[in-house]
């Protein structure tokens, strides 16, 4: 695979994720790829395609916007801005930058990066400001993102193990 598909994946990625498809997003993710953001950390494999269906599928007004991307034979790039209300009812406008990294055509590793602190003040309020600046209360927001992430997959699959 080369350039021009690696390219038409970031294209279609964003082109879903903006539909609110978390299954179609999760099919450009080779089955062994990583994923790292400020909010999640580290996720792997099958946890990936998990978070964005937990996200997708919880989002109410989501906007995607793709403002310009490019790729390579193995590598890519994309900055996009993700517009939408938070659980907390306040609205987000983050501008976020990714990474990407392909094998077959698929995404292998997605490193996406982006402000936290002004993320956080946008979703929590002024609350937001502490958990970004305060390393314990980022965790803390880390660990309940993936406790969702596990609830989430949990309901998913109708398990209560």
């Amino acid at each position: 695979m080369g350039a021009d598909a690696n390219r038409e994946t970031i294209e279609r990625f964003y082109e879903v994720f903006g539909q609110c498809n978390g299954a179609a997003m999760t099919a450009c993710y080779a089955g062994d790829a990583h994923f790292r953001d400020p909010a999640f950390g580290d996720l792997h494999g099958a946890d990936i395609g998990a978070m964005w269906r937990m996200l997708t599928s919880r989002a109410t007004d989501l906007k995607i916007e793709l403002h310009e991307h490019e790729a390579d034979d193995t590598s890519g790039s994309a900055h996009w801005i993700a517009r939408y209300t938070f659980s907390t009812g306040r609205p987000v406008v983050n501008d976020i930058q990714a990474k990407f990294r392909f094998a077959d055509g698929k995404i292998v590793d997605h490193v996406d990066d982006f402000d936290f602190r002004r993320w956080a003040r946008q979703a929590l309020g002024s609350k937001g400001t502490l958990v970004a600046l305060l390393p314990p209360l980022r965790g803390k927001a880390r660990a309940q993102a993936l406790d969702q992430l596990e609830q989430f997959k949990r309901d998913e699959t109708g398990s209560s193990i």
